[in-house]
């Protein structure tokens, strides 16, 4: 197994200290601190370890709330809200330092037939033949600041190839719309409940980044701050995390230093198989402009 793909499947390894209170470990990957899509997917995992295998989670809904230290374990206290009949609902809360940091509920359904509908996927090339990521972020990193270097080459479990590929520091403002392919680089085997567990660790990536493209703005401009607030996923088919599919995200609104965005991925054949809601904070320091 690709030795970048053997590390996120440990993080998705977690340990359980007791019942309901489970642990799992932090990586630097760059930023000041812990990867939003980590929190969320070790959160939505421990949650999962505690419901029947025949309720998959349709839905989460979650609010970050302090920033993660990436050189200490998160520990996650689940609280098993509701067992129904055909509904299991989990309260999860993140905690490190004494404080919790995260707090996610999630909701899950014993497997049910009804009436079904969805949106097309759009009309885009596929993954076979585009740009992979890692050679953009070689033309790339010259351009960033020095401290950012290292992490930006650093290799990747997740491979990630635009269907329209952008300047990633360039600051001319573009169209709030995002189309890209992604898939975790190597074969692992693991159930619907790890699968999910890493989709939701996946639908971090990148997305509140689509409010801040009409403004020229990006992550690594000095007077940006940024950080995820909420996210809120919804799935609604079965999917190989491990295969392409793509994720299409738009913002139909920034305003009050915060930007919001929604996302749809879909698996190769068409399939819708999530729905994602985030906002995110975009403060500029006062005394600065997006392209100043």
């Amino acid at each position: 197994m690709n030795a970048s793909v053997r590390e996120l499947m440990a993080l998705f390894d977690l340990e359980q200290l007791e019942n309901n209170l489970f642990r799992g470990q932090s990586e630097a990957n760059g930023q000041r601190s812990v990867f939003g899509g980590l929190v969320a997917g070790q959160a939505l995992l421990a949650a999962s370890r505690t419901v029947e295998p025949d309720r998959p989670v349709h839905s989460l809904h979650a609010y970050f709330l302090r920033p993660g230290d990436f050189t200490k374990p998160i520990v996650y206290d689940v609280d098993r809200i509701r067992d129904g009949k055909s509904f299991t609902t989990r309260r999860v809360n993140a905690i490190q330092h004494g404080r919790p940091i995260f707090s996610l509920a999630a909701s899950y359904q014993v497997q049910e037939e009804g009436v079904s509908h969805q949106a097309e996927m759009p009309e885009v090339p596929g993954p076979e033949g585009l740009e992979n990521d890692e050679a953009a972020r070689q033309r790339l990193v010259q351009r960033l600041p020095e401290q950012y270097r290292e992490a930006f080459l650093q290799e990747r479990p997740v491979e990630f190839r635009p269907v329209t590929p952008r300047d990633a520091i360039a600051s001319e403002p573009q169209p709030p719309v995002r189309e890209i392919w992604f898939r975790v680089v190597d074969k692992i085997e693991a159930d619907t409940m790890v699968q999910r567990a890493l989709l939701a660790y996946c639908s971090d990536f990148g997305l509140m980044g689509t409010a801040m493209l009409p403004h020229g703005m990006n992550f690594w401009q000095p007077h940006v701050q940024c950080a995820s607030i909420d996210h809120a996923m919804w799935f609604h088919n079965d999917f190989r995390i491990d295969e392409w599919l793509l994720y299409r995200s738009e913002s139909p609104f920034a305003g009050g230093s915060r930007g919001l965005n929604f996302g749809a991925i879909y698996r190769q054949d068409g399939t819708l198989v999530a729905s994602v809601a985030q906002e995110g904070l975009m403060r500029l320091h006062p005394s600065d402009s997006p392209t100043g």
